[in-house]
């Protein structure tokens, strides 16, 4: 696998871990059946691309990448569809991590 093919698979990672919160959260405590098989299969998936990217990828930089994807994501996702405050303050970090994830991946 060329590095190139590594960034898309953690980047398609990263965004499946979004969706794997979302799930999770729809779980209610893993208490619905749907949500929590939805959120298991998402978890082996994420985790798998995680995996085959890393191969290729040094570590430090594709993981704090996939976790800016899902830490961004994730606040993204809870703004739009979970009715989740939206601050200036919140903002403001968020572009702060942004910033920091685009630096990292344009110095490795």
């Amino acid at each position: 696998m060329t590095p190139a093919l590594g960034w898309v698979l953690l980047v398609i990672s990263g965004i499946t871990d979004v969706a794997w919160a979302l799930a999770t959260k729809r779980s209610n405590g893993f208490t619905d059946i749907t949500w929590s098989a939805v959120s298991l299969v998402l978890l082996a998936l994420f985790i798998g691309m995680l995996a085959k990217a890393l191969e290729v990828l040094p570590l430090g930089t594709a993981y704090a990448v996939w976790t800016g994807i899902g830490a961004i994501g994730s606040l993204a996702v809870g703004i739009l569809f979970l009715g989740e405050p939206t601050t200036t303050a919140r903002l403001f970090f968020v572009g702060v991590t942004a910033v920091g994830i685009a630096g990292l991946k344009l110095s490795s």
